[in-house]
């Protein structure tokens, strides 16, 4: 029988798992779905807005997946953390591991002012309103008139979206109970969403940028004038050039619409989205020692496909300012890191050591590549590293390992939530719901989850 342990229960953890169910070259297998929350899911619990059903309905496969008897779901179990398990440690257990732990620090501005109150990474404010027991406990008291919302990819849009929502569209989803209330007494009235280069390279789908222009509480507005300096934008107006990709002809479409002809506006929409181009952020300006603004440079294309500044400086006022700029992976103690690329040196999945594949660890997921591709993108991935530790089994399944890796790791101090943690997680989290007139409230912090999955919470 060969034992493999899944750190992280995402969507390439849980696709990890899958594809080793799936192969035929092996046929006995148990796989060991470790977490460090006790609930499942990672980013499509903790990372998908909540006004997005469709994309959170992807629980319902992943679901199907971990039910499966010959996969155990080991909430509650850290990895790499003070007083947590090893990487050592799970080879002593396991025959292989592999690490789908993600990407789970953002990256910084590098500008002055950045560590100022008011400034935050949208990772933490997505964290907030979702729920994740990490978030800080005091959260976001949006007392803000404008935000910034510094980046042009899904993310960016999704917090600038859930901003300019009203909380009474939101009651319907499983935001908790303190985000939705903070949401309801926001007083932020304007969202800039901000990139240092043009509309053809910013980094949301079509979908979601429509999704912002069909927000009923809020006005949208964008520059036309920013949109021309997009040398690709004559191109997908009609003038000669080099054709443009389906998305990009796209969003550039959109764009267009809303410059020279903006969605009607409504009595009751008092919120307003600013679209912004060719801005780059150079300083976080203070009043009071909080956030005031932010100072841009005015950049414009260099003809290689990046920008340059023009010397013009353009500064838009600002209490709250969230950075999407993207994702990064953090060193996991006990594995190689790559710190250039943020990720674990590897060989098709194969975790390489002082040069070679170092035998029985592996990874998948961003942790792997790199922050790029969508959820799907995630199936080649673990395909991959699955293709490349089925074909090192033979040797694998030669060294001993525990019989009961659990256990060993209860005689360890460790307290792992189970399918049945979770389930009762599930309940309670219903139970909150009912409570306050709602569908189910996610709880959001450690105690009570685990209140929640030892059947404790009232």
């Amino acid at each position: 029988m060969l034992r493999v342990a899944v750190v992280g229960s995402g969507p390439s953890g849980v696709y990890t798992a899958q594809a080793l169910l799936e192969q035929s070259r092996v046929p006995e297998v148990r796989v060991h779905v470790l977490d460090r929350l006790p609930t499942p899911y990672g980013l499509v619990r903790y990372g998908v807005a909540p006004d997005h059903e469709k994309i959170k309905s992807l629980q319902s496969s992943l679901r199907a997946v971990l039910e499966d008897d010959r996969i155990t779901f080991v909430g509650h179990a850290g990895v790499g953390g003070a007083g947590e398990l090893s990487p050592a440690r799970l080879k002593e257990l396991y025959h292989a591991v592999v690490y789908c732990v993600g990407a789970a620090s953002d990256r910084p501005l590098a500008v002055p002012g950045e560590d100022l109150p008011g400034s935050y990474s949208a990772t933490e404010f997505v964290s907030w309103y979702s729920a994740h027991p990490d978030a800080a406990a005091d959260g976001f008291a949006l007392r803000a008139r404008s935000a910034v919302v510094v980046g042009v990819g899904n993310v960016a849009v999704d917090v600038a979206r859930i901003l300019a929502r009203g909380a009474a569209e939101l009651r319907g989803t499983d935001v908790p109970r303190a985000a939705l209330d903070a949401l309801g007494a926001s007083r932020v009235r304007e969202v800039h969403i901000v990139g240092r280069r043009g509309p053809s390279q910013a980094r949301f789908t079509t979908k979601e940028l429509r999704e912002l222009g069909a927000l009923p509480g809020a006005r949208i507005t964008v520059d036309g004038a920013e949109l021309a300096l997009d040398p690709a934008y004559a191109v997908a107006a009609g003038r000669p050039g080099a054709p443009l990709p389906a998305v990009v002809r796209r969003n550039l479409d959109v764009l267009r619409g809303w410059a020279t002809d903006p969605p009607p506006t409504a009595v009751d929409q008092d919120r307003r989205i600013r679209l912004r181009f060719f801005l780059r952020p150079v300083e976080l300006l203070e009043r009071g020692g909080r956030v005031a603004g932010v100072r841009f440079a005015r950049t414009a294309p260099d003809g290689d496909g990046g920008v340059r500044d023009t010397g013009v400086y353009e500064d838009v006022e600002a209490q709250l300012v969230l950075r999407a700029v993207g994702y990064r992976g953090t060193p996991l103690p006990g594995l190689p890191f790559d710190p250039v690329r943020g990720t674990v040196p590897h060989l098709a999945g194969r975790v390489v050591r002082d040069g070679a594949a170092s035998p029985g660890e592996y990874v998948a997921g961003w942790i792997k590549r790199g922050p790029t591709g969508v959820i799907g993108s995630n199936r080649s991935c673990a395909k991959e590293t699955v293709a490349s530790l089925i074909e090192d089994a033979p040797l694998l399944v030669g060294r001993e390992v525990s019989a009961d890796p659990l256990g060993a790791l209860r005689d360890q101090g460790l307290r792992p939530v189970e399918w049945d943690g979770w389930l009762s997680i599930e309940r309670a989290e219903s139970a909150l719901g009912r409570s306050l007139g709602r569908g189910p409230v996610k709880i959001p912090d450690w105690s009570g989850l685990l209140d929640a999955a030892r059947g404790e919470s009232q």
